[in-house]
């Protein structure tokens, strides 16, 4: 089931909004799902600046390394240094302990350019 709480890219992230402004990103269930179990997660650093379609970490899992992407363009706040020790929580839980870091955004208005719950599951049953 997506969440319907979250934004969603095309290249299978999410986005969680705080409060605050503050934007939570991870990987989707059906990311997790398709790179199989999750070994390594490399993560941006606080205070790096990040751009939309720019790479700023990586997930490696038994079949693959796949490239994780900024939903939108922003500073990283915070980052989840729980998966360093246990990366498989992308696959057990990818829109709760295994989110991957936090940006404040420079232009909050880009997330309205992502995709809702509804319009990702078109995209994922289309794969």
């Amino acid at each position: 089931m997506t969440p319907e709480d979250l934004r969603y890219t095309e290249d299978h992230e999410w986005a969680r909004v705080s409060a605050d402004g503050v934007v939570r990103v991870g990987i989707t269930d059906h990311a997790q799902q398709q790179l199989g179990d999750v070994v390594l997660v490399e993560l941006p650093t606080i205070g790096d600046t990040v751009a939309v379609g720019d790479a700023c970490g990586t997930v490696e899992s038994t079949k693959s390394v796949s490239e994780i992407y900024p939903p939108v363009v922003g500073e990283v706040v915070g980052i989840n240094e729980a998966l360093a020790d246990e990366p498989e929580l992308v696959n057990q839980e990818p829109y709760g302990g295994g989110w991957m870091f936090e940006l404040r955004p420079v232009d909050p208005a880009q997330l309205d350019a992502l995709l809702d719950a509804a319009a990702y599951d078109r995209l994922t049953d289309e794969d």
